[in-house]
């Protein structure tokens, strides 16, 4: 009887028309961004930010507006979502280059309806935004970081309990079981293809409490002011989202590529599998101390927990993002290269 890994094997044209489909819309975001700005907003002289309408200080905002975006793509909880649900799917067989598209996607959804929200005057949202102390920055600085470190948590623990059943020898296996897993169940088939990350991406989008997505919202608020037109001030929203989207989406297609690729050559099978153990590794560990971080800050802003969970508060994460794809893309083309020595030596 087929395993769940060859009867769950997406169809290849299937996979590359949403592959396809995916690019366009991301290509489609640049050119409503970009096009808007440069063909509309700028001949106009609208004034984005707090600039005076030049064409200089006009396409800076965008640019800042974008830089953010791209910036945000790489916070340490995107990539080790992005990541920990890349190697899932991959493991069971299932399409995973979308991943990262779908979260970004689901993730720029909040901050597009904030913006919204904000160009469109309503001045509760403004005024929440700038009250460090209001209702909106304490149930966000709540909801965004729990449910963000919980998702880590979850899907480390599902992709730690496959490892364990392949080192017992239950490879072939696509769902091994266990308790763990049977547990984790839920879990498993809420989340089962890429877009299903759309609703993680939201989720993770209600702690809007970081530096990027501050950055954006004020650069928003500030074209408001200056009482630009609404489509004028929605191209800033926009131009994130396009940043966000392509380096998302860009991380989970090389990461599934990373995770689906093994050695050709049969005397480098041992060295794949020990590749495959030691990038699994890495992203897990990298999920947790994430998730450690989010939900100890939570118990140490919101209800006054002291030592250990202040301590692990303060551990840095901000560029843990950044450090993690580079280990994680050092790994696959060290072992790459290593694999296929041997094979070059012998032409």
């Amino acid at each position: 009887m087929a395993d769940e890994r060859t009867m769950s094997a997406p169809h290849p044209v299937e996979t590359r028309r949403g592959t396809i489909g995916v690019v366009a819309f991301i290509v489609a975001l640049h050119v409503l961004g970009w096009g808007v700005l440069l063909l509309a907003v700028v001949p106009a002289g609208i004034p984005l930010g707090a600039g005076d309408g030049t064409a200089l200080v006009t396409v800076g905002v965008a640019l800042a507006a974008y830089t953010l975006g791209l910036r945000h793509a790489f916070d340490a909880d995107h990539i080790a979502a992005i990541d920990n649900t890349t190697r899932r799917l991959t493991e069971r067989g299932r399409p995973a280059n979308t991943v990262g598209f779908w979260f970004s996607l689901g993730h720029s959804t909040i901050v597009l309806v904030l913006c919204v929200l904000l160009t469109f005057g309503v001045t509760a949202i403004s005024a929440s935004l700038a009250d460090d102390s209001s209702a909106l920055h304490a149930w966000t600085g709540v909801i965004g970081p729990t449910v963000s470190g919980v998702f880590l948590l979850v899907i480390a623990a599902v992709n730690l309990a496959a490892l364990r059943s392949r080192a017992r020898g239950e490879e072939g296996q696509a769902s091994p079981g266990g308790p763990v897993l049977r547990l984790l169940g839920p879990f498993e088939r809420a989340v089962d293809r890429p877009s299903r990350m759309y609703g993680v991406g939201l989720l993770f989008g209600l702690g809007f409490d970081t530096a990027t997505e501050i950055g954006l919202l004020a650069l928003a608020g500030a074209s408001t002011l200056a009482s630009v037109p609404w489509w004028a001030a929605l191209t800033l929203p926009i131009l994130f989202a396009a940043g966000m989207s392509a380096f998302d989406t860009t991380q989970g297609a090389v990461m599934r590529r990373a995770y689906a690729w093994q050695p050709g050559d049969p005397g480098s099978r041992r060295v794949g599998t020990i590749y495959g153990i030691a990038m699994t590794v890495l992203s897990v560990v990298a999920a947790i101390l994430i998730a450690l971080v989010q939900l100890s800050s939570v118990l140490v802003e919101n209800l006054g927990f002291g030592d250990p969970f202040a301590w692990i508060a303060s551990v840095g994460i901000d560029d843990l993002g950044l450090v993690l794809t580079a280990l994680l893309l050092a790994t696959w083309v060290a072992v790459y290269l290593v694999t296929r020595r041997p094979r070059a030596l012998s032409t």
